[in-house]
């Protein structure tokens, strides 16, 4: 904000002369400091930027035209104004005033501008002033007084002039017309805080008087953040804006230029209610609420007949069950008949009276009492119940007579609307067409539609007529009245045949459909015996052929549709059916095959997986809405149909009712018409809409059920009452609220917060112990925790609380709470004086967080704690949930609606947010009434005053209103004053004026003015009457004395009865009422004799203790449901001991897993650690929980594992029936595995480009459509210890590797997922993953990208490599020919394929980062390579090593055991590589295989269970999940003799080891019989060498 100016005497008469002049063109004075010639170039840049270029704003505000026209001669006098100016301000060089400077000499100087920052500087000025909300004219008084700053502005504004100016006056001084200039609206924005202008000052350090700020040519408006400002600064925005408002109103009249809307955000506005239709809301005397509900339904109409069919509407729709406690009612007619008399009183009421809900509960008990109570509630004695206590009531029927009166408004609002838009289209019709059969059947159409729209009483039976009117008189392009629009022309199949004349066919076929439908329905008895024409359906037809329908056929089809059509929108038909559909529709689900593999006995759909032929009367509560969930996921299928029975008896019905009698061969024909008529309507058009009205009706239903249990735990949250010490006396006036000390855990930034808060719930101090919580032993971290719990004690002892709020946030809490109890010991055991009597029986509650974090992250809560942290913030909202759990919620169901982020029910999602907030705001104005609100209380604390929108008849409007005018009175005496002087009409003061609690509280509670006793109660001022009879009745008895009727005599038989309760409670309420000739206000009575016993009693249920269970929810934030025994759970291993071992849960707590549990083989595990490893991820189930420990135990055996199946028993539908096959498919299997894999996928704390938290699958995934040399690392499943490095060497054909890692950290999880010090890839070791880019990766890639660009090499299978070679053999058969291609059973390996003769022979070559390895050699390059192979072609082997010495042929680790998670424990075999002969390999032509299925041993991708490729260079794991042996191997051989070369053994080779098959299926190998002979390998990184 700038700063204040002040005008010397020399320049008062410069000031004054400055107002009567009015501003350039460009709204800039000449400035100190610049001459004329700059002042020029402004004008000319701005000249040129309003040129068209850059468009301003204000150039569409009205009246500024004007003001242009005298522009010119403004300017000639502007400009010697400027001359002038300057010559008397002369201002020297900069370097002269730097001289000046250093000489120690203080000349004034005032500040120079940069002409190419002159426009920033001016945009910076301009939001300074638009900011502030005045307008220029404001920034001078008339008596020309210096230029008030915007802060001066507000100021005066809000607090009123010095001068003594009334507030009414600010708005008075006369508007200037000034000339526009151009601000470029970006640099605004973007640039505003860019250069500050500073404040000029003289030699003295004075301000001098600063130029007047130029006009903006942007449309005033006020920022959020400056109305932020302006609230710290000056306090409450809403006065500013109120006060505004009146400004603008006096400154432009009523119908002026400008609004508030043009000022402020639109958004501000509509938080604080300051639009124009809230001011309408405020100022109408009519409940609030009641004025938001009619703007939606209207008027509602009050007369006699009316009111009476609304009241037999509302009956049937509440017996017929709609509401769930309504139908089970007793059936007693005059019960019935009661019900209904008080239905149509409380619309009466409601309508007639404008009064609302709350204050007919309380007050008209006598004219609606049926309503009030509730079906399963017993009656309690009141007089003969010494204990009996009024409680808190939720008027359930109440508010469902109120959204049902609200469906009858919206209902009968619709219905008048489509009368009107029928009669008009009707008439529209009758000038279009001529044909008078047709007018006479529109006619008829028309009457029918009129009835039954007249006889509607739903949504669905309104759409019903709509769908049919819109089928006659369809909005086709009609040309209407002028200024009316053309509709949109729509061709259906109806239209069409209709314009082809088929409607004469279509009405020859017997009954009309709505004929036929009052027939079925039984509206109507049979009727005339149904005359069949002579000619047949075809010769009929063949009259009424077209070029749109040339064959008799194509008649008859397109009749038949329209009369199908026809029947399927017959009103009668559709309810007819509909009540069938709706009464039998059975729903059956099935799980698709994903849901067959992803819901499981937990799952959220678990329920309603199998459901068999369940009726949709028996879908009672919220199980719908899981079913269509789950169908949209596609998990389930869903079909809803009528059982056969009852579908082949409305067929048979309908064709007795539509099908003649004739016996005829012509009549056989035309009912063989009509039975296709009826298939057609029913199959195809009437019952899939019956389905989807059963999918709605269903929806509907779930949702209502579930709005009525969200607003239950609503109430259960809110209906506690403030925490009471229990030696406080309720029937005092001392305020009964404790002082809290709340403290919220904080993991050190933000720190562990105490926060200390009096009985109103106000700060008294903030105390932070960062190092209270500390666990760490060292004696630096032991001394900090010990200061900050004698700060903790001190802080304790200088406010003494009366209990102690604890945040329930995690684990943490739990040794949170002990040390606080150590500090509470320690205090009481070392100071036991200073412990005042209030700290006597201190204790430390538990409190749920989740609301307390609404209100840290709200915006009110900014707002009412400007200053303080957010932790801070959540300890007040905790400390005051304990205080006034009403008022917290009631903060939170401002303009944010924060409160619809507060989770309670774990359906809500199916919920809108609208509705949700109005069972929120049910259950809140029920509430809030039947407590009350102490409004002098609440002007003292604000946050207090939150309930106040929930009043009767208040609203969030006229409650904010009435709270400004509160907290400005301070304080009021009477209830009376809420009526003459807080400006409450007479029928929201009727409503409001009964729970307004009026008492000694807040700043009256030291003052001596009259109160009257009855405003400390809740009996209505218009029953103080009879309030003061009743206490002068029981006075005059108790003293036997005569009392008069004067005011004082009344007061004090009012005092008398409160001091002595027991004279009210032994009054007979009925006998009295009998004896005055009350019986019709006896409840009324007994509610007054009540309040005279104690004023305001709560009758909310008093503050309990959480108990064990909530408190081990609430601090694990897990559920019943997401937490329970059976339920499979993740654990990561912390600990390991020689018994058992200790793991954390996702959730934080601590899981315990012995070694019974740990295997089923458990007996042959010598020591648990050669089972589980620190960091381990395990999958396990919960075997029971100990809540007050915070452990849970579990169990990995299989056994127990797989009997998860049927755990989940608590609420099983009893329609559920299973229907389970016998066996999986394989792509179940597969998905399930994956699913599995993604489940078991712990995401790594790694940032790296190529670095991915997905699984192996997710990584071939990822690099199917890369080109060849990709790669992406990715988790393993050997746990955080491991990472997979997954490589694309061809396209199918993708090859993974372990990296391990070292060094790593194990003290905590977050340690363990963060990468390695030390990354190893085989023997080779790197220090991160950019080293193995560079030295391991980068190389691979571009040795692999060499071959796969080789001349020689070859794409395709193995088996498509040999027929192409041995083609070139055939054209140059005096050659030994060779290539190079992949191996698609082995990934990382390449194939270098030869014909000498006239057979194929096979050689691999290793891919290594250093290049390529042939024969245990190693080539830097494929020449080389190619020339020894040339060179050595024909090199004998060394000598034959035995079978056992053979490596295996795959040394690929597979993925998961089994399956295609992409992790596991496949291994390579364990046994070592010895020296090979090098030789020739001489493989026979296999003709009879293909591909990759040519090897015995080696099925490739294909011949894996798992469908996915082997990993690959890992060295000899021992240990598998796998059940096979450990160090088995099965050698399979095959001699094949060479037809033109020597004899010579040739051995193909495979190798089984540690229980992994070479990349082939185990039923592949064969008996270890076979004979054995070998083929040397050698193991490289991604493959093999072989040579035989």
């Amino acid at each position: 904000m700038a700063g204040n100016t002040f005008i010397s005497d020399d320049e008062d008469e410069i000031g004054v002369e400055e107002e009567e002049v009015d501003e350039g063109p460009f709204g800039d004075r000449a400035r100190d400091g610049e001459y004329d010639e700059d002042d020029e170039d402004d004008e000319g840049q701005d000249e040129y930027e309003k040129d068209g270029f850059i468009v301003d704003d204000v150039e569409e505000e009205e009246g500024e035209e004007e003001e242009r026209a005298d522009s010119d001669k403004e300017r000639q006098k502007k400009k010697k104004r400027k001359k002038r100016d300057s010559e008397r301000n002369y201002v020297l060089d900069e370097d002269d005033y730097e001289l000046l400077q250093e000489s120690n000499i203080s000349v004034p100087r005032p500040k120079l501008e940069n002409k190419k920052f002159k426009r920033l500087k001016k945009a910076r000025r301009d939001v300074e002033e638009g900011s502030s909300g005045f307008s220029d004219e404001e920034e001078f008084d008339g008596n020309g007084m210096g230029g008030r700053t915007a802060e001066e502005k507000l100021k005066r504004s809000l607090f009123g002039d010095d001068n003594g100016q009334p507030l009414e006056d600010i708005a008075e001084e006369d508007e200037q017309a000034e000339e526009e200039e151009d601000v470029d609206m970006g640099e605004e924005d973007e640039m505003a805080d860019f250069i500050v202008d500073e404040e000029e000052v003289d030699e003295h350090g004075a301000p001098v008087r600063g130029k007047k700020p130029k006009k903006s040519k942007q449309r005033p408006g006020i920022s959020s953040y400056a109305l932020q400002e302006a609230h710290e600064i000056f306090g409450d925005v809403e006065d500013l804006l109120r006060i505004r408002k009146l400004e603008v109103r006096d400154t432009y009249g009523e119908t002026g230029e400008r609004s508030l809307e043009d000022q402020f955000d639109p958004s501000v506005l509509s938080d604080k209610y300051m639009t124009e239709k809230d001011d309408r809301i405020r100022e109408i005397d009519i409940p609030e609420r009641t004025q938001i509900s009619e703007e939606s339904t209207g008027q509602p109409a009050i007369d006699e007949l009316s009111v009476e069919l609304e009241r037999e509407w509302i009956f049937n729709q509440l017996v017929g069950g709609v509401v769930p406690f309504m139908n089970k009612r007793g059936s007693a007619a005059e019960d019935l008949n009661e019900v209904k008399s008080h239905i149509a009183r409380f619309l009466e009421l409601m309508h007639g009276q404008k009064l609302d809900i709350p204050f007919i509960a309380m007050y008209r008990k006598e004219e609606i009492f049926s309503l009030l109570q509730e079906p399963d509630e017993p009656e309690a004695d009141i007089q003969n119940d010494p204990n009996w206590r009024a409680t808190l009531k939720w008027h359930k029927v109440l508010w469902t007579i109120h959204d049902l009166d609200k469906k009858w408004l919206l209902l009968q609002k619709r219905k008048s609307a489509l009368q009107l838009y029928y009669k008009k289209r009707f008439e529209e019709e009758l000038r279009r067409v001529y044909d008078e059969t047709r007018l006479t059947l529109n006619q008829q159409l028309f009457e029918s539609v009129s009835k039954s729209l007249k006889a509607a009483d739903s949504e669905r039976e309104l759409d019903d007529v709509d769908s049919k009117f819109n089928l006659h008189f369809p909005p086709g392009e009609v040309v209407l009245d002028e200024g009316q629009f053309k509709r949109p022309k729509r061709r259906s199949q109806y239209s069409i045949c209709s314009k082809a004349g088929l409607w004469e066919v279509a009405n020859k076929f017997g009954y009309s459909s709505e004929q036929f439908g009052l027939q079925i329905s039984l509206e109507k008895m049979r009727m005339d015996e149904l005359e069949d024409a002579k000619e047949t359906p075809e010769e009929m037809a063949s009259n009424f052929t077209c070029a749109m329908f040339e064959t008799s056929q194509a008649v008859l089809k397109g009749a038949r549709h329209m009369a199908a059509v026809e029947i399927s929108c017959e009103p009668c038909v559709r309810r007819h059916v509909r009540s069938i559909f709706m009464e039998n529709a059975l729903v059956s689900t099935s799980p698709t095959s994903d849901g067959n593999v992803a819901i499981d006995s937990f799952h959220q759909f678990a329920g309603v997986k199998w459901l068999r032929d369940k009726p949709l009367t028996r879908f009672e509560d919220a199980t719908w809405l899981l079913v269509q969930k789950a169908e949209e996921e596609k998990l389930l299928q869903v079909t809803i149909k009528l059982p056969e029975v009852v579908l082949d008896k409305l067929i048979s019905d309908s064709n007795d009712y539509y099908l003649s009698d004739g016996v005829s061969r012509s009549a056989q024909l035309w009912n063989e018409q009509r039975k296709l008529i009826l298939h057609d309507a029913f199959y195809n058009f009437l019952l899939p809409s019956m389905e989807k009205e059963a999918r709605s009706f269903l929806t509907t239903r779930a949702k209502t059920w579930l709005l009525w249990q969200f607003g239950k735990l609503l109430w259960d949250k809110v209906s506690v009452a403030p925490f009471q010490q229990k030696e406080n006396d309720v029937n005092t006036d001392e305020e009964a609220a404790p002082r809290v000390m709340a403290c919220c855990w904080g993991p050190g930034k933000p720190a562990t917060t105490f926060v200390m808060l009096d009985a109103a719930g106000e700060i008294l101090d903030v105390l932070n112990a960062p190092s209270l919580s500390l666990s760490n032993q060292n004696v630096n971290a032991q001394q900090h925790k010990r200061n900050d719990q004698q700060r903790v004690q001190k802080f304790m002892m200088d406010h003494q609380p009366h209990v102690v709020a604890l945040g329930a946030a995690n684990l943490s809490c739990t040794r949170l709470k002990e040390d606080i109890y150590e500090i509470i010991f320690k205090m009481v055991e070392d100071n036991p004086r200073d412990v005042g009597h209030d700290m006597d029986n201190l204790n430390i509650f538990y409190g749920d967080e989740s609301l307390p974090h609404l209100y840290e992250n709200s915006r009110i809560s900014v707002d009412q704690l400007p200053s303080q942290e957010g932790i801070i913030r959540r300890s007040v909202a905790l400390g005051r949930c304990l205080q006034n759990p009403l008022a917290m919620v009631a903060t939170l169901c401002g303009p944010g609606r924060e409160i619809l982020s507060w989770k309670l029910h774990p359906l809500e999602n199916f919920l809108t947010p609208d509705e949700k907030y109005g069972k929120v705001e049910q259950v809140m104005v029920d509430i809030t009434n039947q407590v009350g609100l102490d409004i002098n209380l609440a002007s003292s604390h604000e946050w207090l005053f939150a309930p106040l929108q929930f009043i009767s008849g208040l609203g969030p409007r006229k409650a904010a209103s009435l709270q400004r005018s509160l907290v400005r009175a301070g304080a009021i005496f009477t209830r009376k004053d809420l009526l003459t002087h807080h400006g409450l009409g007479k029928k929201v003061f009727i409503n409001a004026v009964g729970f307004l609690r009026v008492r000694r509280s807040g700043l009256t509670s030291s003052s001596t003015q009259f109160i009257d006793l009855l405003d400390d109660t809740r009996i209505h001022p218009e029953f103080y009457g009879l309030a003061q009879e009743l206490a002068k009745d029981i006075y005059r008895e108790d003293v036997n004395d005569d009392v008069n009727d004067d005011d004082d005599m009344l007061e004090m038989a009012i005092e008398h009865v409160r001091e002595k309760p027991q004279l009210l409670r032994a009054v007979d309420v009925h006998e009295y009422a009998d004896q005055k000739n009350r019986l019709n206000r006896k409840e009324t009575l007994n509610d007054i004799r009540l309040e005279l016993i104690e004023g305001f009693q709560d009758r909310r249920r008093p503050y309990v203790e959480p108990s064990q269970d909530d408190e081990f929810y609430m601090i694990s934030g897990e559920t019943e449901e997401t937490l329970s025994e059976g339920r499979i759970v993740q654990a990561t291993v912390r600990r390991i001991q020689p018994q058992r071992a200790i793991c954390v849960l996702e959730s934080g707590l601590t899981g315990m897993l012995t070694k019974e549990d740990c295997a089923d083989d458990w007996r042959d595990i010598n020591e648990l650690s050669d089972k589980l490893h620190e960091g381990d991820i395990i999958t396990c189930k919960i075997k029971s929980i100990q809540k007050n420990r915070y452990q849970v135990f579990l169990t990995c055996r299989e056994n127990e594992m797989r009997n998860n199946r049927l755990q989940n028993h608590r609420s099983m539908d009893p329609y559920y029936h299973e229907e389970r096959s016998a066996t999986h498919t394989e792509q179940e299997k597969a998905h399930k595995e994956k699913e599995l894999a993604k489940k078991h996928l712990k995401p790594r704390i790694i940032v790296h480009p190529r670095f991915q938290n997905i699984t192996s699958d997710e990584a071939v995934e990822f690099l199917s459509d890369k080109d060849p040399g990709e790669s992406v690392i990715c988790p393993n499943a050997h746990g955080p210890t491991h990472l997979t490095l997954t490589l694309k060497i061809y396209d199918g054909v993708y090859a993974n590797k372990d990296i391990v890692e070292g060094g790593k950290e194990h003290k905590d999880i977050t340690s363990l997922l963060r990468i390695g010090k030390t990354l190893k890839i085989g023997e080779d070791t790197f220090e991160d993953l950019d080293e193995v880019m560079d030295r391991y990766v980068d190389q691979l890639v571009a040795h692999l990208k060499a071959m796969l660009n080789y001349r020689k090499f070859r794409r395709g299978t193995k088996y498509e490599v040999d027929e192409l070679l041995k083609i070139e053999k055939s054209e140059n058969p005096m050659r030994i020919v060779y290539c190079f291609g992949i191996s698609h059973e082995h990934p990382g390996t390449f194939i270098l394929t030869y014909i000498k003769g006239s057979n194929p022979h096979h050689d691999y070559i290793g891919l290594y980062p250093k290049g390529f390895k042939f024969r245990k050699r190693m080539f830097e390059d494929i020449d080389r390579l190619v020339a020894y192979f040339q060179r050595h072609i024909d090199d004998p082997l060394d000598s034959s090593p035995s079978i056992r010495s053979v490596a295996a042929m795959v040394p690929m680790r597979s993925p998961a055991t089994g399956g295609s998670s992409g992790f596991g424990g496949g291994c390579s075999g364990s046994a070592q590589v010895d020296e090979w002969r090098v030789g020739q390999c001489m493989d026979r032509d296999r003709t009879s295989r293909t591909g990759r299925g040519e090897y015995r041993n080696g099925g490739g991708q294909e011949g894996h269970p798992s469908r996915a490729p082997r990993l690959y260079g890992n060295r000899g794991r021992l240990r598998e999940r796998g059940s096979c042996g450990q160090g088995r191997q099965v050698g399979v051989t095959k001699v094949v003799m060479a037809e033109r070369f020597r004899s010579a053994l040739i051995v193909e080779a495979s190798s089984v080891a540690d229980g992994v098959v070479s990349n082939a299926s185990a039923s592949s190998i064969p008996p270890s019989g076979s004979s054995e002979k070998s083929v040397a390998v050698d193991k490289t990184p991604f493959g093999i060498q072989a040579s035989v």
